[in-house]
């Protein structure tokens, strides 16, 4: 109960908030934990089915079995400390059930979404089907998807959510439209000078042109 009291308040600031977000960000599929959330021995959390998606792509023998009953071993994708399952394979790991409470009260609490909303066809990658565009390797500049940042071509490559990106993107064109759009005011304000300038010269021109009267 203390815990929620003292949590409530903080919903109200949105660095508060945005900073709660981060910290309910799996690390694979960079969107909120969705539960189950396990904790693996190093103490970093991940959702069951990413841990499983890991322990795949690390086994592919095991890529075509369905999710991992048995033991083997993996590396957690923040800090690459092997984790060894026991028989009962990623359902062996313990829950984080701390983790999934203030998820479900962040859910309750919160008053705006908890991650951008797109009307746009998810776009699906290349390499691995049945993941989803959802990072952005800033090396590379390209879209991808977490398994390739965990194991692909981009997994010594730093990367980005890529809602993150696009919003950065578009406030970047935004203001380049917006420095255009000043360039181009003050370029047609000298256009004007120029032109009066260029009257004022045909005016004074004509006049000293004339014959001056004795």
């Amino acid at each position: 109960m203390n815990f929620t009291l003292d949590f409530k308040p903080a919903m109200g600031d949105s660095s508060s908030v945005e900073n709660l977000e981060k910290q309910l960000i799996c690390p694979v599929c960079l969107e909120i934990f969705t539960k189950p959330v396990v904790i693996l021995p190093c103490q970093h959390n991940l959702c069951r089915k990413c841990a499983n998606d890991v322990y795949q792509a690390s086994n592919p023998l095991w890529q075509n079995r369905g999710p991992v009953s048995t033991g083997g071993r993996f590396r957690c994708p923040s800090c690459r400390h092997e984790v060894l399952l026991n028989r009962h394979g990623v359902y062996g790991l313990q829950r984080n059930l701390l983790v999934e409470n203030i998820i479900d009260i962040y859910k309750s609490e919160s008053t705006r979404p908890l991650l951008p909303k797109t009307e746009q066809q998810q776009l699906m990658c290349d390499q691995h089907e049945e993941e989803k565009i959802n990072i952005y390797c800033l090396a590379c500049e390209t879209p991808t998807c977490s398994m390739c940042k965990v194991f692909g071509a981009h997994k010594d490559c730093d990367v980005a959510p890529l809602p993150d990106i696009y919003k950065r993107q578009k406030t970047e064109l935004s203001d380049a439209i917006a420095i255009l759009v000043a360039g181009n005011d003050r370029t047609q304000a000298l256009i004007s000078q120029m032109e009066d300038i260029c009257r004022t010269v045909k005016v004074r021109k004509k006049w000293y042109s004339k014959p001056q009267q004795l």
